[in-house]
């Protein structure tokens, strides 16, 4: 990233925008602008107080504003977006469940561990409940550290999927609490799903009490010789796809089990999972005071991802299985792109220039592919199939949202902001579509839904990124107490908007309001933060040549990714607000 210093360094920020009244007025008239508070001392002013029902002749909201929800949109073109993110909220509600076990209410998306965690991308926004179901994995975590996963009713037969050790089962409640021995996910994923609960609730001292857990978690990751790999130093797996439970073996619908003498294979979605949930240990010893651990913490972060990058890395990605006593399956294992590669993206193991690179062969794909996108499962599929699954179906090379949720967010993050918006676009065109569904799975060629799965696992997938990437309000502390501010706007059609989003739980709420204009754009944040590290994206074309911020002129640094230009400030808030205003 290249920088350069721009402007005249401050001591203060100017009081920001107070709050005022408006005066009655008569019906069916709106509020003149130019009188707003929002305005006043401002030289970039908001046009259209938003929500509203139209703007001129566009219909810009809906009747009972659905748009106002976390995360929630309001543009001037338009209502379309807003109530794509609307109906994905909706895709992800909808798999809201209790379970009753052992004298336990759990609240669970879903009763799967995984997909709780994944989809807690878009439900932490609203739900209240957010540690039951983990705080019932942590209590049942087994000896050597392994957790538990999914609760299934006793005549489901997964609990006779895998050895006595792997399950628990709850006679009075007919429930089995199971382990799909075989999955390598679970451990680094419940050390994502606390960190995503905490910055919810801020609870500390449930975080110190889930901590020593969430560690053994990833000791057992790191040393159970069903799990790990002396000789490369990587995690591994029985040969599945990516990070999917089953393997080619057809026994594998009725054994989920991990047998040593059985084809086993190094998946690098494991290994980046593993190394993120390292790096996120680390940053909570930090911050209890542990530096110590936390330094042994990324030491070892920092060995996996050596040996990852010696392993695994071809060049532009990482392949898809490295198998270690076996075969592999065909020719194309090196030069075959996975899910996992796009969670990659989001992991912070790659350098912007390597993201650059792994976006730039998800778009050359896109031009080649015969299916409809480019957010693979797998490519190139096995052939003639993969447990019966011929290419194309099921995860053997069906389509899926939460890759392009993935994909989109790292996007966005590297200089690619307008490839990130053209997926979100085309997502947001399929729900629309669809009378508002998104699926788990499409057919690649057809564009039909395939089911298989939760669809609200894609949907949170991309609520996140146009929460984190295309908003770009990242949490980098705990209830908004930190944000890193960086919004891309720019790169869609939406010249003036407002962008809502917080933690119900918590009543936290974070308010953006934004316009471009030709003298230069505006956008108005307020937040709980105490701080704010700005990086805002240059619209293309444009030359910034100040800053002000609440109306004081301020240092900024112009800093290039890619061929991107972003403005970037460090800000203190004043009275919960930072207005920026860029001026060409």
């Amino acid at each position: 990233m290249k920088k350069r210093v721009i402007g005249f360094a401050v001591a203060a920020l100017a009081v920001g925008c107070a709050t005022a009244a408006l005066q009655p007025m008569p019906a069916g008239k709106l509020p003149d602008p130019t009188g707003l508070a929002i305005n006043k001392g401002r030289e970039i002013a908001f046009v259209n107080p938003l929500p509203r029902m139209r703007c001129g002749k566009v219909q810009c909201g809906t009747y009972n504003n659905w748009e106002l929800a976390f995360p929630g949109v309001l543009t001037t073109a338009g209502a379309d977006f807003g109530n794509a993110l609307w109906s994905l909220r909706k895709v992800v509600w909808a798999d809201r469940r209790l379970v009753f076990v052992d004298g336990r209410t759990l609240v669970c998306q879903l009763n799967w561990i995984r997909d709780h965690i994944h989809q807690m991308k878009g439900y932490r926004h609203w739900e209240y409940d957010l540690t039951s179901f983990l705080d019932f994995i942590l209590d049942t975590q087994r000896a050597d550290g392994q957790f538990y996963e999914l609760i299934k009713q006793l005549d489901d037969f997964h609990w006779t999927f895998v050895p006595p050790d792997c399950r628990i089962l709850y006679p009075e409640d007919n429930q089995s609490l199971v382990r799909l021995e075989l999955e390598a996910d679970i451990e680094y994923l419940m050390v994502e799903g606390c960190l995503q609960a905490w910055r919810v609730t801020g609870d500390d001292a449930w975080l110190r009490r889930a901590l020593p857990r969430l560690e053994k978690g990833i000791e057992y990751m790191t040393r159970d010789p069903k799990r790990w790999d002396k000789a490369h130093g990587l995690c591994k797996r029985p040969y599945t796809i990516d990070t999917w439970d089953f393997t080619n073996d057809p026994r594998s619908g009725g054994n989920r089990s991990v047998v040593l003498t059985e084809p086993m294979a190094i998946m690098h979605g494991d290994n980046s999972g593993v190394y993120q949930a390292m790096n996120q240990l680390a940053w909570i010893n930090e911050r209890f005071g542990n530096a110590a651990k936390a330094a042994s913490w990324r030491a070892r972060a920092e060995a996996l991802k050596a040996n990852m990058f010696k392993h695994l890395w071809n060049g532009t990605f990482f392949c898809h299985q490295l198998p270690l006593n076996c075969e592999p399956l065909d020719a194309h294992e090196k030069e075959r792109l996975s899910l996992s590669m796009a969670y990659a993206l989001n992991r912070d193991i790659l350098t912007t220039e390597q993201k650059r690179g792994v976006v730039a062969e998800y778009k050359a794909r896109r031009k080649t592919t015969k299916g409809f996108s480019e957010w693979f499962t797998i490519d190139p599929a096995y052939s003639p199939s993969f447990k019966g699954n011929p290419p194309g179906r099921y995860v053997n090379g069906a389509l899926s949202p939460f890759t392009a949720g993935e994909l989109a967010k790292g996007a966005f993050e590297c200089g690619e902001e307008a490839y990130g918006w053209d997926i979100l676009d085309r997502v947001a065109q399929m729900v629309k579509r669809d009378d508002g569904k998104l699926y788990f799975l499409y057919d690649p060629v057809t564009g039909q839904p395939q089911g298989g799965g939760p669809s609200a696992w894609g949907a949170a997938a991309v609520l996140s990124a146009v929460d984190e990437g295309l908003a770009g309000v990242q949490d980098l502390d705990v209830q908004y107490r930190k944000i890193r501010f960086a919004p891309r706007w720019a790169v869609t059609p939406f010249a003036e908007g407002r962008y809502l989003t917080g933690y119900e739980a918590s009543h936290k709420t974070v308010d953006v309001r934004w316009i471009f204009t030709d003298k230069g754009f505006r956008y108005h944040l307020r937040s709980p933060a105490q701080t704010v590290q700005a990086h805002l994206l240059v619209p293309s074309g444009k030359t910034p040549k100040a800053l002000r911020v609440n109306g004081r002129e301020m240092a900024f640094v112009l800093s290039t990714v890619g061929e991107s230009r972003y403005v970037d400030a460090a800000v203190t808030p004043q009275d919960g607000v930072a207005d920026f205003e860029v001026f060409y």
